[in-house]
């Protein structure tokens, strides 16, 4: 299920047709939500985006792993992890509820 990546010139080009700020604007508008969201989450803030999910940064402690070609355990450090917890809205759009996904006929 290959699909197309969505990029921040995609995102600033969305924001450009649908807004009416210019190309700079657009994508200076784009950097700084996303420059926001990278500071909230870089100092272990939630961020909730209504109707599109969660971003939390959790802990995870250490543990020890094994490498699965020679079976040396090892040591693995404990470190943070950011995990996306989607909404309900957007786990509805994503399965076809009320038809606002799109059908892949494959």
């Amino acid at each position: 299920m290959a699909g197309k990546t969505v990029t921040r010139a995609d995102l600033s080009e969305a924001v450009y047709q649908q807004v009416g700020l210019s190309r700079t604007e657009s994508a200076a508008l784009v950097e700084t939500v996303l420059s926001e969201i990278c500071t909230c989450l870089a100092s272990g803030e939630t961020v909730k985006l209504s109707s599109f999910g969660s971003f939390v940064v959790r802990g995870k402690g250490r543990r020890v792993g094994r490498n699965p070609k020679t079976g040396v355990e090892v040591a693995i450090e404990p470190r943070q992890v950011m995990v996306f917890k989607p909404s309900n809205v957007l786990k509805s759009r994503i399965n076809g509820v009320n038809g606002t996904a799109e059908q892949d006929d494959d």
